[in-house]
C-alpha cells in the first residue's frame, strides 16, 4: 500500500508562486507514475502534469505548460510542483498520484492512490 501526503497550499496572490510536494510511503512498482490533479470549485477533477518516476520525462496539461514544472526526488520518495505565476483560475484542490504500474490516462485510470489534496487559493 502506498500513501501520500500532500502539502504546500495557501492562499497567494495573482503573480506568485507556489511550490506543493508529495510525499510517498509503503511500497511501490518498480516503474510508475506520479502526477498531479486539481479540482477547481464546481469543475471535476483534472489531470495537469505527470513525472515518469524513472526516467524523469514530464507531460503537461496545455494551460500550465511553461508556468508549472513537476519534479521528483528519488531519494526522499517526493514529487513537486512549482507554480509560477499563478492565476485566478488556478485556485483549485491540489492532488497527488500514483500509478500502480506504467499504464495511465489524463483522465485519471491507472492511478491506484491518491492524496488528501492541499488547497491553493489565488486571489486578483
Amino acid at each position: 500500500q502506498v500513501q501520500l501526503v500532500e502539502s504546500g497550499g495557501g492562499s497567494v496572490q495573482a503573480g506568485d508562486s507556489l511550490r506543493l510536494s508529495c510525499a510517498a510511503s509503503g511500497r511501490t512498482a518498480s516503474n510508475y507514475v506520479m502526477a498531479w490533479f486539481r479540482q477547481a470549485p464546481g469543475k471535476e477533477r483534472g489531470w495537469i502534469a505527470a513525472i515518469d518516476w524513472v526516467n524523469g520525462g514530464t507531460f503537461y496539461q496545455s494551460a500550465v505548460k511553461g508556468r508549472f514544472t513537476i519534479s521528483r526526488d528519488k531519494a526522499n520518495n517526493t514529487v513537486y510542483l512549482q507554480m509560477n505565476s499563478l492565476k485566478t483560475e488556478d485556485t483549485a484542490v491540489y492532488y497527488c498520484a500514483q500509478t500502480g504500474g506504467m499504464s495511465w490516462s489524463s483522465e485519471g485510470r491507472g492511478f491506484d492512490y491518491w492524496g488528501q489534496g492541499t488547497r491553493v487559493t489565488v486571489n486578483s
